[in-house]
Protein backbone atom coordinates (compact mmCIF):
# COMPACT_ATOMS: atom_id res chain seq x y z
CA UNK A 1 0.00 0.00 0.00
CA UNK A 2 1.58 3.46 -1.10
CA UNK A 3 2.36 5.72 2.10
CA UNK A 4 0.12 9.03 1.78
CA UNK A 5 0.71 11.87 3.73
CA UNK A 6 -1.68 15.28 3.50
CA UNK A 7 -1.19 18.37 3.80
CA UNK A 8 -3.13 20.41 6.66
CA UNK A 9 -3.17 24.02 7.70
CA UNK A 10 -5.17 23.39 11.00
CA UNK A 11 -8.36 23.99 9.96
CA UNK A 12 -11.41 21.75 11.64
CA UNK A 13 -12.72 20.02 8.01
CA UNK A 14 -8.97 19.09 6.99
CA UNK A 15 -8.59 17.44 10.92
CA UNK A 16 -12.14 15.55 10.43
CA UNK A 17 -11.77 14.22 7.04
CA UNK A 18 -8.30 12.82 7.07
CA UNK A 19 -8.41 11.84 10.59
CA UNK A 20 -11.97 9.72 10.79
CA UNK A 21 -11.05 5.74 11.14
CA UNK A 22 -12.02 4.99 7.66
CA UNK A 23 -9.94 7.17 6.18
CA UNK A 24 -7.22 7.83 8.70
CA UNK A 25 -6.31 4.20 7.93
CA UNK A 26 -5.28 5.48 4.31
CA UNK A 27 -3.31 8.39 5.71
CA UNK A 28 0.38 7.59 6.92
CA UNK A 29 0.74 11.25 8.68
CA UNK A 30 -1.33 14.81 8.53
CA UNK A 31 1.68 17.40 7.76
CA UNK A 32 1.58 21.09 9.28
CA UNK A 33 2.12 23.08 6.38
CA UNK A 34 4.01 26.16 8.57
CA UNK A 35 5.92 23.18 9.28
CA UNK A 36 6.41 21.85 5.96
CA UNK A 37 10.17 22.65 5.75
CA UNK A 38 10.94 20.60 8.37
CA UNK A 39 9.76 17.31 7.30
CA UNK A 40 11.46 14.91 4.58
CA UNK A 41 8.71 14.18 2.09
CA UNK A 42 11.22 11.27 0.88
CA UNK A 43 9.15 8.73 3.13
CA UNK A 44 6.04 9.53 1.23
CA UNK A 45 4.77 8.02 -2.18
CA UNK A 46 1.43 10.53 -2.10
CA UNK A 47 1.49 13.73 -1.22
CA UNK A 48 -2.32 15.25 -0.58
CA UNK A 49 -2.39 19.22 -1.19
CA UNK A 50 -5.94 20.16 0.58
CA UNK A 51 -7.92 22.53 -0.99
CA UNK A 52 -8.66 25.42 1.53
CA UNK A 53 -5.11 26.00 2.26
CA UNK A 54 -3.24 29.11 2.87
CA UNK A 55 -1.97 30.33 -0.56
CA UNK A 56 0.97 31.92 0.11
CA UNK A 57 2.10 28.75 2.61
CA UNK A 58 1.52 26.78 0.00
CA UNK A 59 3.11 29.01 -2.51
CA UNK A 60 6.54 29.31 0.04
CA UNK A 61 6.51 25.77 -0.03
CA UNK A 62 6.29 24.52 -3.52
CA UNK A 63 10.01 24.05 -4.43
CA UNK A 64 9.77 21.07 -1.54
CA UNK A 65 6.79 20.01 -3.40
CA UNK A 66 7.74 19.99 -6.79
CA UNK A 67 11.20 18.00 -5.87
CA UNK A 68 8.60 15.33 -4.46
CA UNK A 69 6.62 15.48 -7.60
CA UNK A 70 9.88 15.46 -9.87
CA UNK A 71 11.62 12.40 -7.41
CA UNK A 72 8.91 10.03 -9.43
CA UNK A 73 6.40 10.19 -6.54
CA UNK A 74 2.57 11.17 -6.54
CA UNK A 75 1.23 14.77 -5.88
CA UNK A 76 -2.69 15.16 -5.79
CA UNK A 77 -4.20 18.64 -5.58
CA UNK A 78 -7.68 18.70 -4.56
CA UNK A 79 -9.97 21.78 -5.45
CA UNK A 80 -9.97 25.38 -6.70
CA UNK A 81 -5.82 25.58 -8.49
CA UNK A 82 -5.72 29.03 -10.07
CA UNK A 83 -2.63 29.30 -8.50
CA UNK A 84 -0.15 29.05 -10.90
CA UNK A 85 1.60 26.11 -8.91
CA UNK A 86 1.88 23.11 -11.29
CA UNK A 87 3.06 23.47 -15.01
CA UNK A 88 0.63 23.73 -17.58
CA UNK A 89 -2.96 23.07 -15.76
CA UNK A 90 -4.35 26.14 -17.51
CA UNK A 91 -6.94 27.03 -14.85
CA UNK A 92 -10.68 29.04 -15.90
CA UNK A 93 -13.09 29.93 -13.20
CA UNK A 94 -16.83 28.74 -13.90
CA UNK A 95 -19.46 30.12 -12.05
CA UNK A 96 -20.26 27.49 -8.98
CA UNK A 97 -24.11 26.57 -9.19
CA UNK A 98 -24.51 24.90 -5.77
CA UNK A 99 -28.46 23.84 -6.05
CA UNK A 100 -28.55 22.78 -9.76
CA UNK A 101 -30.11 19.35 -8.31
CA UNK A 102 -33.17 21.53 -7.19
CA UNK A 103 -33.98 22.63 -11.22
CA UNK A 104 -36.33 20.35 -13.33
CA UNK A 105 -34.82 17.96 -15.41
CA UNK A 106 -31.45 19.13 -13.81
CA UNK A 107 -28.09 17.63 -14.85
CA UNK A 108 -24.61 18.48 -13.72
CA UNK A 109 -22.80 18.62 -16.92
CA UNK A 110 -20.29 16.48 -16.15
CA UNK A 111 -19.45 12.72 -18.25
CA UNK A 112 -16.64 10.50 -17.97
CA UNK A 113 -14.20 10.84 -20.47
CA UNK A 114 -11.97 7.52 -19.81
CA UNK A 115 -14.71 5.43 -17.99
CA UNK A 116 -12.68 2.32 -18.99
CA UNK A 117 -9.78 4.14 -15.98
CA UNK A 118 -8.92 2.14 -12.99
CA UNK A 119 -10.18 4.84 -10.85
CA UNK A 120 -14.06 4.04 -11.65
CA UNK A 121 -13.45 0.40 -10.15
CA UNK A 122 -13.89 2.45 -6.99
CA UNK A 123 -16.23 5.32 -7.72
CA UNK A 124 -19.11 6.30 -10.19
CA UNK A 125 -19.67 9.78 -11.66
CA UNK A 126 -22.43 10.25 -9.54
CA UNK A 127 -19.49 10.10 -6.59
CA UNK A 128 -17.86 12.59 -8.21
CA UNK A 129 -21.21 14.77 -8.49
CA UNK A 130 -21.79 17.45 -5.99
CA UNK A 131 -20.14 21.07 -8.18
CA UNK A 132 -17.10 22.48 -9.23
CA UNK A 133 -15.83 25.68 -8.80
CA UNK A 134 -13.74 25.57 -12.75
CA UNK A 135 -11.85 23.59 -15.13
CA UNK A 136 -8.74 22.85 -16.89
CA UNK A 137 -7.86 22.91 -20.61
CA UNK A 138 -4.17 21.15 -19.60
CA UNK A 139 -0.59 22.28 -22.32
CA UNK A 140 0.32 18.93 -22.03
CA UNK A 141 -0.79 15.43 -22.61
CA UNK A 142 -2.76 13.68 -20.04
CA UNK A 143 -5.61 11.22 -19.00
CA UNK A 144 -8.84 13.32 -18.36
CA UNK A 145 -10.89 11.56 -16.70
CA UNK A 146 -13.96 13.32 -15.64
CA UNK A 147 -15.35 16.55 -17.71
CA UNK A 148 -17.73 19.79 -18.20
CA UNK A 149 -19.47 18.20 -21.58
CA UNK A 150 -18.34 20.73 -24.14
CA UNK A 151 -15.97 21.87 -21.64
CA UNK A 152 -12.87 21.26 -19.78
CA UNK A 153 -11.38 18.93 -17.10
CA UNK A 154 -12.11 18.57 -13.84
CA UNK A 155 -9.93 15.57 -13.18
CA UNK A 156 -6.99 14.68 -14.57
CA UNK A 157 -3.82 12.40 -14.18
CA UNK A 158 -0.67 14.07 -15.73
CA UNK A 159 2.27 11.55 -16.24
CA UNK A 160 4.38 13.75 -18.97
CA UNK A 161 4.97 17.66 -17.42
CA UNK A 162 7.32 16.38 -14.31
CA UNK A 163 9.07 12.84 -13.63
CA UNK A 164 6.67 11.95 -11.52
CA UNK A 165 2.58 11.41 -11.38
CA UNK A 166 0.18 14.78 -10.69
CA UNK A 167 -3.43 14.23 -10.42
CA UNK A 168 -5.78 17.17 -10.02
CA UNK A 169 -9.13 17.86 -9.32
CA UNK A 170 -11.32 21.06 -9.32
CA UNK A 171 -13.58 19.44 -6.27
CA UNK A 172 -13.25 19.68 -3.11
CA UNK A 173 -14.47 16.33 -1.24
CA UNK A 174 -12.61 16.89 1.95
CA UNK A 175 -13.86 20.41 2.54
CA UNK A 176 -17.64 19.36 2.30
CA UNK A 177 -16.89 15.97 4.35
CA UNK A 178 -14.92 17.20 6.88
CA UNK A 179 -17.49 20.38 7.23
CA UNK A 180 -20.70 17.56 7.27
CA UNK A 181 -22.51 18.35 4.16
CA UNK A 182 -22.74 17.06 0.31
CA UNK A 183 -23.05 13.27 1.33
CA UNK A 184 -21.42 12.79 -2.29
CA UNK A 185 -18.37 13.52 -1.29
CA UNK A 186 -18.33 10.56 1.32
CA UNK A 187 -18.50 8.09 -1.62
CA UNK A 188 -16.25 9.39 -2.94
CA UNK A 189 -13.35 9.64 -0.26
CA UNK A 190 -15.01 6.04 0.11
CA UNK A 191 -13.59 4.95 -3.43
CA UNK A 192 -10.49 7.89 -4.25
CA UNK A 193 -8.31 7.05 -0.76
CA UNK A 194 -8.26 3.23 -1.61
CA UNK A 195 -7.79 3.80 -5.24
CA UNK A 196 -4.69 6.47 -4.01
CA UNK A 197 -3.35 3.67 -1.95
CA UNK A 198 -3.70 0.49 -4.02
CA UNK A 199 -4.99 1.48 -7.25
CA UNK A 200 -3.53 1.71 -10.64
CA UNK A 201 -3.34 5.57 -11.17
Amino acid sequence: MRKIAALYSGSSHQHRSFTEPKYKQYIAELLYLPKLAEIDLNQFDVLIVSSQLHQEQVTRHMDQIHAFLNSGKTVVALGAQHQSWFPGHRWETRPTNFWWWLEPGASSGLVLAKPEHDLFRYIQLEDATWHYHGVFFPEQEVESLIEIENDGSILYVDKKSTKGTLILTTLDPEYHYGSYFMPATERFLDGFLPWLAKGHI
